[in-house]
């Protein structure tokens, strides 16, 4: 079915092999940060048309200033976090970003879908996990004649030790 739907999706949307940049974590840039790194750009790009010494001294400085600021600001929004995190009613925003962070690793590529016992296909997550367990329930406590086990009672109280 994985395969069914990937075909379709790439023969209606098409296929772009383009290389994928890092997701960078911006939440925390302020407006000391985005000043330093457009400073940071444009004297990259009058570096870029002009390699003359003065304008690779100017980035150079320019790219310290923003490292520094983002070291900063980045230092300053983590200590605030971890404020807010310490108190009573930062514990609701840790089971959030829990959950957030566990959304983010969830595999997309897999196609999460099973049949329930009339053939309908089960899409939602509650009503999967509900049939895995009327599956498993139906599998384990189902009681059969041959799936009894006789133990051989064929050894003595006298053998039965106790090892460390």
């Amino acid at each position: 079915m994985a395969t069914c739907i990937r075909k379709v999706a790439s023969y209606e949307f098409g296929e772009f092999r383009g290389s994928r940049s890092e997701v960078r974590d911006t939440w925390w840039w302020n407006t000391d940060v985005q000043k330093a790194i457009k400073e940071k750009k444009d004297c990259f790009r009058r570096m870029y048309l002009d390699r003359s010494a003065d304008n690779m001294e100017k980035y150079k400085m320019a790219k310290k200033a923003a490292k520094q600021a983002v070291s900063e600001a980045r230092g300053q929004a983590y200590e605030d976090l971890y404020q807010r995190l310490g108190t009573k009613e930062g514990e609701n925003e840790i089971y959030r970003m829990a959950k957030i962070r566990e959304r983010k690793t969830r595999d997309v590529d897999q196609v999460k879908c099973i049949k329930d016992e009339a053939d309908q296909l089960l899409v939602k997550e509650k009503e999967i996990k509900h049939r895995w367990r009327e599956y498993f329930d139906g599998l384990f406590n189902v009681e059969t004649e041959s799936s009894t086990i006789e133990l051989d009672n064929s050894f003595d109280d006298t053998s039965r030790r106790f090892v460390r």
